[in-house]
This record gives structure tokens, C-alpha cells and sequence, in this order.
């Protein structure tokens, strides 16, 4: 059995109530949130066989990995906090805690190794400033991280990665399902279950590729998209992307010369 990869979007946090809520830094899960996490535990059908959990170390997705895989964490299982899966937009709520702070949060069930000061720096000359092309190598280096670990087991490995709405598309390429406006085709709490598509581990871009279990769970006997339609679908959120940068750096341009006179 080749390793699967199951990518899982958080839980609702109170950001996603509203648009006014995205200035709430780092914000919680919702009562719904939680509720959601105990949908997906109770409906996760591997927990025996997850060999990883992965989480963005943002506080939203650290706690539906905890709370929705806890089987998983009573076996043992510490969460590892990847800075590479963090959300790519630059409002408040997707800016991570200073490790100091989560470390305190999460204590020993956090494996905070991956994480430096400074993770969450999203100014402009950073390595996680939402430019595309930079959204794009860490994507890529989010995957290589994924199997990298699953080397690490062999193929009967099973890693959870718990992750955000926008940058699940940059990791799988898959662009299907984002309404008008909107920045993900994902659910709160949806999973998905991924392949690489490469088996003996050589590709340098280490792609992902949905199994035909998942799929066909979702989508039954559906056609997915061209690869023209994703190129046309990701066209769509690069610019409501660019836009935000834009919108970014007129403010900070705004502000520096207010300091300057």
C-alpha cells in the first residue's frame, strides 16, 4: 500500500462568522467548531492507522487536529506544527502566535520543533508573504516535508495533515469548487485523502493526487476539471491575492510616511 496523505481543513473559527471577525488574531473555534471536530472523530474511519499527525500552528488548526484525532493523541501521537501550512491571506486572523505563547498553550502535545521566532512574520521580504511564487515553493515544500515523513514509516504510512481553506489549493493544485468571491471549495472540517502522485518518491515537486476512494466518496462518478480549467480557477484567487498585496503595501507606504513627517 503506497502512503496516504489525509489533508484536513480546520474546524469553524469565529473568523468565519463574519468578515468583520478576520481582525481577530489567532482567533478560537466556535462552538460549532468543536462540535465539528467531534463530527469528524466520531466519523474518521483510520485513526488506528495514522503513523503522523501534522497541523498549521495556528491555534484553530492545532486544536481541531487535538480534538478531531484523539484517538490518535491517546495512543500517543504528538502533533507536529508545521510553519509551511500555515494560510496564506494577511489579515489578523490567519497571523500566527509567537511560539512562546502557543508552546505555553499546548505544552507537550505540540511538537514545536519546526517552528523559530519569527514563524509568523508575513511582511513583504518574507518567506511567507502570500506572493504566488512564493505560495508556491512552500507548497512544495510542504509536500517534500509529507514525504519525507512517510519514508520515514514506509508504505503503510498514514499522515494527517490539518490545514487552511486557501492554502489547501496551492498544496494539491486542486482548484475545483471556489464559489465567486470565495477563497476555498473546502468545508470546515472537510478531509480528503491524498497519494503522491510519483511511488518511487524521485519527483522534485512530490505532487499529490486525490485517491480514487476519496473521490469517488465526494463525487461519486463526476468528471473533475481539465487542467486548463484549475490553470483559470487559480487565476481567479492569484488575483484576489495580488489585490490584498496591493491593498498591503499602500498601507504600509501610508503609514511609513506618516512616521516619516
Amino acid at each position: 500500500m503506497a502512503p496516504i496523505v489525509h489533508l484536513v481543513r480546520h474546524a469553524q473559527g469565529y473568523h468565519n462568522l463574519n468578515h468583520e471577525n478576520e481582525k481577530l488574531p489567532d482567533p478560537d473555534l466556535t462552538e460549532l467548531g468543536l462540535q465539528q471536530c467531534r463530527n469528524l472523530r466520531d466519523a474518521f474511519e483510520h485513526h488506528d492507522k495514522i503513523t503522523h499527525l501534522v497541523a498549521s500552528p495556528l491555534r484553530r488548526t492545532l486544536y481541531t487536529c487535538l480534538y478531531s484525532f484523539e484517538p490518535v493523541v491517546k495512543r500517543g501521537k504528538v502533533v507536529i506544527a508545521l510553519p509551511d501550512a500555515q494560510e496564506l491571506s494577511l489579515n489578523p486572523c490567519d497571523h500566527g502566535s509567537d511560539v512562546a505563547k502557543i508552546k505555553a498553550e499546548f505544552g507537550d502535545k505540540v511538537d514545536f520543533s519546526q517552528c523559530w521566532e519569527g514563524w509568523n512574520d508575513k511582511s513583504p521580504s518574507s518567506r511567507y508573504y502570500p506572493d504566488p511564487t512564493k505560495l508556491d515553493a512552500r507548497a512544495k515544500d510542504a509536500r517534500r516535508y509529507l514525504r519525507d515523513l512517510a519514508k520515514q514509516h514506509g508504505d503503510d504510512a498514514q499522515i494527517v495533515l490539518v490545514t487552511h481553506g486557501g492554502f489547501v489549493h496551492f498544496l494539491t493544485g486542486d482548484w475545483e469548487g471556489i464559489p465567486k468571491g470565495g477563497a476555498t471549495g473546502w468545508a470546515n472540517t472537510e478531509c480528503r485523502s491524498y497519494e503522491f502522485k510519483d511511488p518511487s518518491g524521485e519527483d522534485p515537486e512530490a505532487k499529490l493526487q486525490e485517491t480514487n476512494s476519496s473521490w469517488r466518496r465526494r463525487r461519486g462518478s463526476a468528471v473533475g476539471l481539465t487542467e486548463t480549467e484549475h490553470r483559470q480557477l487559480r487565476q481567479v484567487v492569484q488575483d484576489m491575492v495580488e489585490e490584498e498585496n496591493r491593498v498591503d503595501l499602500e498601507a504600509r507606504e501610508k503609514a511609513a510616511n506618516g512616521k516619516a513627517n
